[in-house]
């Protein structure tokens, strides 16, 4: 038995003890046990969000090109900030901003389909981050970390609540191999296994090359061409009466309980995963809604926000879907387009899908990159990297829509007002599902860890 995974539960029990609304949620704690990391569990206090689903637009989109409106950018278009013949130049947004909504939020062309839905949205204006390199950034944002390999943001959540599905992953994370970072940003760390990500792959070469096809998502080894369920069945149950047997005279050895507990997810996993990854069953008015179809530009990332909201909708607990890569330092007014037209329509598909299935009242949806872009055009008519301000929004979960919370400067470089740490994001999101940053802790190497080191403030300004 993991006497660090005991007294992490034993402590959520007590926690949760002294509130009557425990059954409102279904989630009890009687429910964890020490030799199932996944079972749902209480959290320390009455959430507003169940679930997340983060869109991660790896590589960084320009804030100032889609939710930082900055008039003085525009006043200053073409001043140089450099004495080179080909230094930079301050360079206002080549898409109009328009106020959307009943809140009047501007949002830029840029994004028409999230534009639509401007009064759900919750802009933070003043994010910054402490590395400006995409490896270290991308770790920092799914991490908390760029110095250290540490838990990702989704295995904290699954280790904190555990999943609604037993027969599914708690962490499921759509496309990584395209968004850089490496294995490091879906894994589990030193949390238990069963709280890394599953990786759901669309068979590309893992290089951030698209596949020659991008119809099928995958997942591998969902059959077993030597057995069928029934001998399965018979052959783990023997596994788990030999291993069952080690444990009683090894009692201590969590790698003989990771394998046990992977077996029965794996095989539970074979029979409800291909039905809930597949979209065979969705409306034609549904798949024309995320503009899925042969040939469209909105095909790939629409399947898998479609795929991301059937996992929501299952009882995953985190679903992360990433599409690369915004990272243009070279003609940002031809590549931000492209990118913006694979995303802003699935984007906005599940936004509606998911408020009108009411779902997105409990759904905490973030997106956004691991950094932005400065307001400045370089000599090969780009955005160079831009981690002292940049924009991310929320919306349902308890977010506080059609508010942009904190400002950049007059021109968008740097984060002044109100400013959000990547630390403080965490620790709201946290909040909203429920669970205090500051408790949420795993004992290892001789030391109590969290996802927010020892820094990170839950931002009350976000909060509906």
């Amino acid at each position: 038995m993991n006497p660090t995974l005991l007294s992490r539960r034993e402590m959520l029990r007590s926690a949760a003890a002294g509130f009557g609304w425990l059954a409102f949620n279904g989630l009890h704690s009687a429910h964890a046990t020490p030799n199932n990391p996944l079972a749902p569990i209480a959290p320390h206090f009455r959430p507003r969000a169940k679930r997340v689903i983060f869109l991660f637009m790896s590589g960084g989109p320009s804030q100032v090109d889609t939710f930082d409106y900055k008039p003085e950018l525009t006043k200053k278009h073409n001043v140089k900030v450099s004495t080179a013949a080909d230094g930079p130049v301050l360079f206002q947004s080549p898409w109009e901003f328009r106020p959307r909504g009943q809140s009047g939020m501007m949002v830029s062309d840029l994004l028409p389909h999230i534009a639509q839905h401007a009064d759900d949205l919750c802009v933070i204006n003043s994010m910054h981050t402490d590395h400006g390199a995409h490896p270290e950034a991308i770790l920092q944002m799914n991490t908390g970390s760029f110095l250290f390999a540490r838990p990702s943001v989704g295995s904290w959540v699954t280790y904190g609540l555990g999943t609604e599905n037993q027969s599914l992953p708690g962490f499921i994370t759509i496309s990584p191999q395209f968004a850089g970072g490496g294995a490091l940003k879906h894994s589990s760390g030193f949390l238990p296994a069963a709280c890394a990500g599953t990786q759901i792959s669309d068979g590309g070469p893992g290089n951030g090359a698209p596949p020659a096809s991008l119809k099928d998502y995958k997942l591998p080894f969902m059959q077993n061409a030597q057995l069928d369920a029934t001998a399965q069945r018979h052959q783990l149950d023997l596994l788990a009466k030999l291993n069952a047997e080690r444990l009683r005279h090894d009692p201590a050895n969590d790698a003989i309980e990771g394998i046990m507990q992977s077996a029965e997810l794996a095989f539970k996993m074979q029979r409800e995963m291909p039905e809930v990854m597949s979209i065979a069953k969705e409306s034609p008015k549904t798949l024309e809604l995320y503009g899925i179809g042969d040939g469209k530009p909105t095909d790939h990332f629409g399947r898998a926000c479609l795929m991301a909201r059937r996992f929501t909708e299952a009882g995953v607990r985190f679903v992360q879907v990433n599409h690369a890569f915004w990272d243009d330092h070279t003609e940002i007014v031809k590549n931000h387009p492209m990118h913006a037209l694979e995303t802003d329509q699935p984007v906005g598909a599940l936004l509606a899908d998911l408020k009108q299935r009411g779902l997105l009242d409990d759904t905490l949806v973030l997106w956004g990159g691991e950094f932005g872009r400065p307001p400045l055009l370089n000599k090969n008519k780009g955005r160079d990297h831009n981690n002292a301000g940049f924009s991310m929004w929320l919306a349902g979960g308890g977010s506080r829509g059609g508010i942009r919370y904190g400002s950049t400067n007059e021109t968008g470089a740097n984060a002044e007002q109100d400013k959000v740490h990547l630390h403080d994001l965490h620790a709201t999101m946290l909040h909203l599902l429920g669970l205090d940053h500051e408790r949420l802790t795993y004992r290892y190497a001789g030391r109590d860890f969290r996802l927010t080191d020892v820094h990170g403030r839950v931002v009350k300004g976000v909060l509906a």
